[in-house]
């Protein structure tokens, strides 16, 4: 592909490519991904989620430990009657605990939950971020296919503007007809709209990277299928997606939680019991006028225990335990869902990768027969055994092999990328990324035991 035509496909579709630090250098595959995964805006979102869930442990850890409140009141009074005034200022404040000890294993089911929950969100995020670097690659991939297309098309272009340049001459000097003149500017006129066409797709193209990857996209250099990540079957592929891929992970977590939360639901028909402790302290003031007063302080203090038998709740805690278990039906068919979801996905890519692979090398040898028909198709033009048509049928067959080889080079890629996304290892570590792994257990960690504090551990 001459040099040239490079240069004014990559001024005309991405003329702000000059102002990027991408245009010194060309960028990897491996590059975008990095990129994808740390400016993403949805994964960002995702594992802004996940810390959203872990505040969840710490929600109910609270069930064991005691509240404390206090409380306070002031009341003045003021009485005339009898030409006598009476006022009086009462006042009484304290301070109450309550603890507990007892409450049907409610809060052990809802933290078992709460933590199920979480290993369910973080599997949700590995698939998540497994997802947006397949994303990436494929839009890394389109932006190659797509400026190619491109490339070949205006090359496509140039070779039908010579060539009725060429059937207009002939014309002219008597060699030609006008029908010769006609076809040439018809397919001319053809070129020129699917090279508007191309561009446009280009620029999509280059608009779906930058909203995935979170920048422009410059110079991208072609990039390899992961084959050596890759089983050497479709079945081992299907064996490693079932026992490690998060979608089904996740879901697996979630038949745990709401296994905890249908034992949880149940705990309300036991028995409750609660302890307390309370001091207070009572002010009362009286002025004169009065038949008697009181002036001073009096301090009370006080400790229980509450045991709270349920009997009937109006059929509230049992539809509750049974909208539970049906929660809990519906989390074990969702498994087999996820399952029945990888497996079709990663067939379809196991196949997909395969038939790119054939692809790839049947439309290099379509291109070097079409080519040198091509050629031959010329030759024979210039002696008078061949039409112009007959040129332009033969420069069609080449311009489309070429997109064609351009469209299986970019499938054999995105294929193996999505056979490695399905079985669930499309991950930063064994794609090698050169950057920072995020830690959701870091958060995890920092809040699952705080009893107290409004800042989040980045210090919002």
């Amino acid at each position: 592909m001459p040099s040239v035509y490079k240069s004014i496909l990559a001024a005309t579709l991405v003329s702000a490519t000059a102002l990027s630090p991408l245009a010194a250098s060309a960028e990897t595959i491996t590059g975008a991904l990095a990129k994808a995964y740390q400016y993403n805006s949805q994964l960002n979102a995702a594992r802004a989620g996940v810390r959203v869930t872990d505040e969840g442990v710490a929600i109910a850890k609270s069930g064991w430990r005691p509240t404390i409140a206090g409380s306070g009141t002031i009341d003045y009074t003021n009485t005339h009657a009898a030409g006598a005034t009476r006022r009086i200022t009462t006042g009484s404040f304290g301070v109450q605990i309550n603890q507990t000890l007892f409450d049907g294993f409610q809060t052990k089911n809802n933290v078992a939950a709460a933590e199920a929950q979480v290993k369910a969100s973080v599997e949700s995020l590995r698939n998540t971020e497994e997802n947006i670097l397949f994303n990436a690659a494929s839009a890394y991939m389109d932006v190659i296919r797509d400026r190619q297309i491109a490339v070949l098309t205006q090359q496509n272009l140039q070779f039908l503007t010579e060539q009725a340049r060429a059937a207009r001459s002939r014309f002219e000097v008597g060699e030609g007809t006008r029908t010769d003149v006609a076809q040439a500017d018809a397919s001319r006129a053809t070129a020129v709209a699917q090279l508007a066409a191309a561009r446009a797709t280009a620029l999509a193209s280059a608009a779906t990277y930058h909203q995935i990857v979170g920048d422009e996209p410059g110079k991208l250099k072609a990039a390899s299928p992961v084959a050596k990540l890759l089983p050497s079957s479709v079945d081992s592929a299907l064996t490693i997606a079932s026992a490690e891929h998060p979608a089904i992970l996740a879901t697996q977590h979630l038949v745990d939680a709401a296994a905890f939360t249908v034992k949880s639901a149940e705990g309300a028909l036991l028995p409750q019991l609660t302890a307390s402790a309370g001091v207070s302290d009572n002010y009362s003031n009286t002025v004169p006028g009065a038949a008697t007063t009181f002036n001073g302080n009096s301090t009370s203090a006080d400790i229980g225990a509450t045991l709270t038998i349920p009997i009937y709740s109006g059929g509230r805690t049992d539809a509750l335990v049974r909208q539970s278990k049906e929660s809990l039906g519906q989390a074990r068919i969702q498994i087999d869902v996820s399952r029945d979801q990888v497996r079709q996905a990663l067939v379809t890519a196991w196949t997909q990768y395969t038939s790119a692979r054939e692809s790839v090398d049947a439309n290099a040898q379509v291109i070097a027969a079409a080519q040198l028909a091509l050629n031959g198709v010329i030759e024979e033009r210039n002696v008078g055994q061949r039409t112009t048509l007959d040129v332009l049928n033969a420069q069609n067959a080449v311009i489309t092999a070429k997109i064609n080889q351009a469209g299986s080079e970019h499938d054999v890629v995105v294929a193996s990328y999505a056979i490695l996304s399905a079985m669930g290892r499309l991950s930063v570590d064994r794609l090698g990324l050169a950057v920072t792994k995020y830690k959701p257990e870091e958060h995890y960690n920092a809040v699952k035991d705080k009893w107290i504090g409004l800042r989040t551990p980045d210090g919002r």
